[in-house]
Order: C-alpha cells, then sequence, then structure tokens
C-alpha cells in the first residue's frame, strides 16, 4: 500500500466519532496528539496530489515559501485558545480543523519541506520553538480559564506539553548544527 492510502486510512480513523470525541475530551490530546496526527495525514496524502495536480504545486509553490506560509498560518489559528473552544461548540469550525490541518497544513508541509534550504527548515523550527515558549508560557501562567471546555489543569498540563516540545525542538537544533553540520556545507 502507498503512503496516500495510509493518509486517507488515517484521516478517516481521525473522522471517527466516538475517536473525535475521545480525542477532544482531554486537551493536551486534542493539541498535540489530534491536530498534528491530522497534519500528519495530509503529509501523507501529499502524494497523490501532487501526481494529480503536478503544474499547480510548482507554479504556486515552486520554492516552497507560498506552501510552508500556508502551513504557518493554518497552525498558529489552531494553537489560538478560542479555536479549540469553538472546535468543540461550533460544527463548521470542526469541520474547518478537518479540512485545514490535513489539506491547507499537511500536504503544502510536505510539498514546501523538501524544496526549503536547511537554512529555510532550521527558521520555521526556530519560529515554532519560540511560539510553543510563548504558548507554553501562556497556558501555564495564565490565572484565568483560557478554554471554557477544558479545565485550568489540562490548560497547565498542555502548556507544559508546549514547553517539553519547544525543549526536544531545540535539541534538535543543536544536535542538528553542533553533531551534524554537514548539512551547513
Amino acid at each position: 500500500m502507498n503512503q496516500s492510502l495510509y493518509g486517507l486510512l488515517l484521516f478517516i480513523f481521525l473522522l471517527v466519532p466516538p475517536i473525535a470525541d475521545f480525542m477532544e475530551s482531554v486537551m493536551i490530546i486534542h493539541m498535540h496528539m489530534q491536530m498534528p496526527m491530522l497534519v500528519i495525514a495530509g503529509v501523507l496524502m501529499e502524494r497523490f496530489f501532487q501526481l494529480k495536480f503536478p503544474s499547480f504545486f510548482e507554479k504556486y509553490n515552486h520554492n516552497g515559501i507560498p506552501g510552508i506560509l500556508l502551513f504557518v498560518i493554518v497552525m498558529v489559528y489552531w494553537m489560538l485558545p478560542r479555536t479549540m473552544d469553538e472546535a468543540l461548540t461550533v460544527t463548521a469550525v470542526e469541520t474547518f480543523k478537518f479540512i485545514s490541518l490535513p489539506f491547507l497544513a499537511g500536504v503544502p508541509l510536505r510539498d514546501s519541506w523538501k524544496k526549503l534550504k536547511p537554512i529555510g527548515r532550521n527558521s520555521v523550527i526556530i519560529v515554532f520553538t519560540i511560539l510553543f515558549i510563548a504558548m507554553g508560557w501562556l497556558y501555564t501562567g495564565s490565572p484565568v480559564q483560557l478554554c471554557n471546555n477544558y479545565l485550568i489543569i489540562e490548560q497547565v498540563t498542555l502548556g507544559w506539553g508546549f514547553i517539553l516540545t519547544a525543549i526536544c525542538m531545540v535539541l534538535y537544533l543543536g544536535y542538528s548544527y553542533f553533531v551534524d553540520p554537514s548539512q551547513y556545507e
């Protein structure tokens, strides 16, 4: 079976109502599992779309920058507390989540990532590292409940998840710079 079929199967699996309801019931699972898995489904399905519409990707994303910008915009949108809340209460927003993350974030990410130079890839990782630190600080340090559908303890747990992910990205950047400098030559 090819990657596109795996991506489609993952996407269908995530759409199943009991699975979607379970993943959305815990804040950190919603943000750090369901949403990345939707992006991964799109990453896996990218080859199908690239074969189906090759001129589209070459015309509008020839150097990878437009696709990466679309990916960043979609991901930043879904990190906002209000959008997470509305995904649970407004059906149109939840539908948009299941469309935007795989098709407007995952597909452009894979197409763009291979077109970017190493400095561009590392710049994206640095931007997300800073963003994750800021989101971790926001979720852990906020004295008020940011999402109406989740408890404050879940909010703090999500914040620490963001901080841990940022630490892992810093470790990766350090590794790629000090241990594997061949990508900069």
